[in-house]
Parts: structure tokens; C-alpha cells; sequence
């Protein structure tokens, strides 16, 4: 027997070295792998912050100056002067344009005379007659032929006056249509007059939303043109009647342009506020979704914690914390597809 267990000694130390070597190679092995699963996860994250929420209904609409008109004349004449140059602002009663007007102007003096000389001889009947000179009869046909021409007076001073063309109302006018010494006819555009200080919107909304919007309620306006400025206006009127076969209700608004940035004609995306209150709030991206549950990834003390989340309301690429965390919680905004709950992870700042 001792014979045979010499001659397995050596097969038995080979196979002891073998078993060592095995443990040995291994070890490092299972150590790299845990190593390699508590690997630092680089992440960006954010805070839920208390912010304002705005319920608001949609539309869209096309502006209108407050006072809009173009300028024409009610007689045919030539043009003798052009006091306005192109998109010149002016203010009410400002003169525009002078056409010919000496025939006009003649007549007026006639009548002046002749009312000057009908008031004489008036006068001069009256005196008679309270001498007992004249009779009642012809100090009333006198009295009757001064009213007449006085009368006739006006018309003609009114006539007069329309052959100088002045601004309706304070604005900014167009482009010039006429020009000196042209041969102006009765309803030729001669410029157009918008009073921008003012700009109104009517849009239309669903009938639904009939209970909701008020006179005086705020409104919000976009333009393609100014895309960071967001102009503030309110509801000026609602219409009385629902259109049946749109079923939309349609909506005046009023916003104040002091500094004329919006004009007449363009297209204007308006928001009816109907609500504002403050709720916590989430950027859409850190919500992970699963089946019906919705989760986040809280970083705290350096590592990744998996936490069920209570949503409520979308808006603009955020969403409503309703419960789950709180204010001012850290979570994480992108790279949670590499997380698992309890990664190890290095936050960065998350500049969008």
C-alpha cells in the first residue's frame, strides 16, 4: 500500500496545484466583475421646483388695427397739395392733401357779401318799421332771404373745407397713391390711416369653453416675428351667438402696442388664461414609464435611487408631481436607460 500511495503522491500534489491555480485565477475575476458593476454612471440631472402652471385654451387669430380706414375724397379735383409722406405718423386733424378749391373759395365770398348785404338791408327794415314806415310782411321776407343765404353760407364753407382732407384720427399712414397735380376722382384711395396703439385679435374657440372665458379675462400672443416676446392682452367682447356649424364662439381681444411692433394682418398664436396656480413640476424626460407606474431615478449621496412616481398634468415638456418626492429633489434627466437602482453616478450640470 505504501508502494501505490507513493506512486500517486505525484498525481495527487498535480492536482492539488491544479485546484490552487483554478481558485487563484479566479479570484481576480470575480473581483473585476464586481468592480465593473459598481462602475460610476456619468448623468445629468435636475430639481422639481415649485413653478407656475398656466391652464390656458389655444387659438389662433389675425390682428386688426384699432381704427383702420383709407383716405378718399367726395370731390373730383385736381391736387394741389401733398402734405404726407409714406408711413409718416400723424395725429387727428393733421392736413393731408389740398385740392383746387378757388372756385369753392369764390362762392364762399360771394355769400359772405351777400349775407353782409341782406343783414343791412334787414336791419334797415326794422328801423323803418318801428317807425311805422314798413310793414311786418317785408322785415319777414328779408328776415327769411338772410337766413337763406346764411344758410347757403354754410354749405359752402362745409363744401370748402372738404377740399382740404385731414386725418380722421391719429396713426400711421401708408404708402402715397396720388400725386401733385393729378386729376383726383370721387372715391380714389388716396392713402390709408391705422391707429396701431391698439391692436385687436378675434379668434374662435369650442363652445365648451363657453363658461370658462370672460369679459376682461388675460390673454397671451405670439408672433413668428418676435419669438422670445410674448404680448399680454385681455378679452374686450364675446359674441352673443354660438356659430352653428362650426360650433365655435367667437372672441375679441385687445392688446396695448405702444412701441408698434405688432401691425394689421398678422397671424397672432393666442393663449385664453384661464388659470394659474404654482405646482411641482418635472422635465418630461426624467419620467420612466412602466406599464401603468410611473418611476425616477433620485440621485442621493452619490448613487442612483429608483423611486415610483405620481404624475398629473403635461405642459410644454414638463410634467405634474402629484406624489412620490418632494420639492427640490434631485432627479435624473438623461442617461437613466444605463441606471439600475443603486448605480453609482457622477451628476453634471444640466445647462438646457
Amino acid at each position: 500500500m505504501s508502494a501505490a500511495i507513493s506512486r500517486r503522491l505525484p498525481l495527487l500534489l498535480l492536482v492539488g496545484v491544479l485546484i490552487a491555480l483554478i481558485v487563484y485565477l479566479q479570484w481576480p475575476e470575480e473581483a473585476t466583475t464586481k468592480e465593473k458593476y459598481q462602475r460610476v454612471v456619468s448623468v445629468k440631472t435636475a430639481k422639481i421646483v415649485l413653478a407656475e402652471y398656466k391652464d390656458s385654451v389655444e387659438a389662433v387669430g389675425t390682428s386688426r388695427a384699432n381704427e383702420q380706414v383709407y383716405i378718399t375724397s367726395k370731390y373730383s379735383d385736381l391736387v394741389d397739395e401733398v402734405l404726407f409722406q409714406d408711413g409718416e405718423t400723424v395725429n387727428k386733424g393733421d392736413v393731408l392733401v389740398r385740392l383746387n378749391s378757388r372756385e369753392e373759395a369764390a362762392k364762399v365770398k360771394e355769400l359772405q357779401a351777400n349775407l353782409a348785404e341782406s343783414v343791412s338791408q334787414l336791419n334797415r327794415f326794422q328801423d323803418l318799421y318801428k317807425q311805422k314806415a314798413t310793414s311786418q310782411s317785408l322785415v319777414d321776407q328779408q328776415e327769411a332771404k338772410t337766413k337763406a343765404i346764411s344758410a347757403q353760407l354754410l354749405s359752402a364753407k362745409i363744401k370748402l373745407a372738404e377740399f382740404t382732407i385731414k386725418a380722421p384720427f391719429s396713426g400711421i399712414l401708408g404708402f402715397r397713391e396720388i400725386s401733385l397735380g393729378a386729376l383726383i376722382n370721387v372715391g380714389d384711395v388716396i392713402t390709408s390711416l391705422d391707429d396701431l396703439s391698439i391692436i385687436k385679435v378675434d379668434f374662435s374657440i369650442p363652445e365648451r369653453y363657453l363658461t370658462t372665458v370672460s369679459i376682461g379675462q388675460r390673454i397671451e400672443a405670439t408672433n413668428t416675428a418676435y419669438k422670445e416676446n410674448v404680448f399680454i392682452g385681455k378679452i374686450s367682447s364675446i359674441d352673443s351667438r354660438i356659430d352653428s356649424v362650426t360650433r365655435t364662439l367667437k372672441v375679441r381681444a385687445e392688446i396695448p402696442n405702444t412701441d408698434h411692433k405688432l401691425r394689421a394682418g398678422m397671424l397672432l398664436n393666442l393663449q385664453v388664461v384661464r388659470k394659474v396656480e404654482q405646482i411641482l413640476q418635472v422635465p418630461e424626460s426624467a419620467v420612466i414609464p412602466i406599464e401603468d407606474q410611473h418611476f425616477v431615478f433620485v440621485v442621493e449621496a452619490g448613487k442612483a435611487i429608483k423611486k415610483q412616481l405620481e404624475i398629473g398634468r403635461r405642459y410644454r415638456g414638463f410634467v405634474e408631481v402629484v406624489g412620490g418626492v418632494d420639492a427640490n429633489t434631485e432627479v435624473v434627466v438623461e442617461g437613466a436607460l444605463k441606471l439600475r437602482d443603486g448605480s453609482a453616478v457622477n451628476a453634471l450640470e444640466n445647462k438646457s
